[in-house]
């Protein structure tokens, strides 16, 4: 089952992290001029995240439905899990690296908000680790024991479900401090 020990944040982002998204409200983004192409694709990695969340979570379903065989669950798990595995870890590797002291250069009263963020990688680090070692056994059962990976298999599916909300609840929040940072600073232009 899931790791009762993984510290997932669950509070929304601090209102004196929102400030500048009142001013910049998301339903504005795309019309500001500082709005650039680098943060539509931000933006886009981020609904990759969410759409792969949601195929992992419906391919697992769809299994435990009986909706799908053994071996096109697997194969599917595979890819689709291990996609969404590799571009998170590389994605937020390169926000705290590279982004988000940007960001905090910027804007050095949202430090605090910049720091949640940090901590919610570490704690989804700790939430792909637990996906990917249940996907990997079950993509193995899939061919020694299928009865078993059956079985195994709503373990998967809880750990997509993890996934999912977390990264709703932290993509939102990443959004709604960086996007305003960015417009209103007029970076990544």
């Amino acid at each position: 089952m899931l790791d009762a020990v993984t510290p997932i944040r669950t509070t929304p982002m601090p209102e004196e992290m929102r400030v500048l998204l009142h001013a910049y409200p998301r339903d504005a983004w795309k019309a500001h001029p500082g709005f650039a192409a680098k943060t539509q694709a931000w933006l886009n990695a981020h609904q990759m995240f969410r759409d792969l969340g949601e195929v992992i979570e419906a391919d697992a379903q769809t299994y435990l439905d009986r909706d799908i065989g053994p071996d096109d669950f697997a194969a599917r798990l595979s890819r689709f899990g291990g996609a969404l595995v590799r571009n998170l870890h590389g994605h937020h590797g390169w926000e705290d690296r590279s982004y988000f002291p940007e960001l905090e250069a910027a804007e050095p009263r949202f430090a605090r908000g910049l720091e949640l963020l940090e901590a919610d990688h570490a704690a989804l680090d700790q939430v792909l680790d637990g996906f990917t070692r249940a996907s990997n056994r079950v993509i193995q059962l899939v061919h020694l024991d299928e009865a078993q990976a059956f079985d195994e298999t709503p373990q998967v599916l809880a750990h997509a479900r993890t996934i999912r909300a977390f990264l709703d609840r932290h993509l939102g929040d990443e959004e709604d401090l960086a996007v305003p940072i960015i417009l209103h600073h007029r970076l990544r232009g």
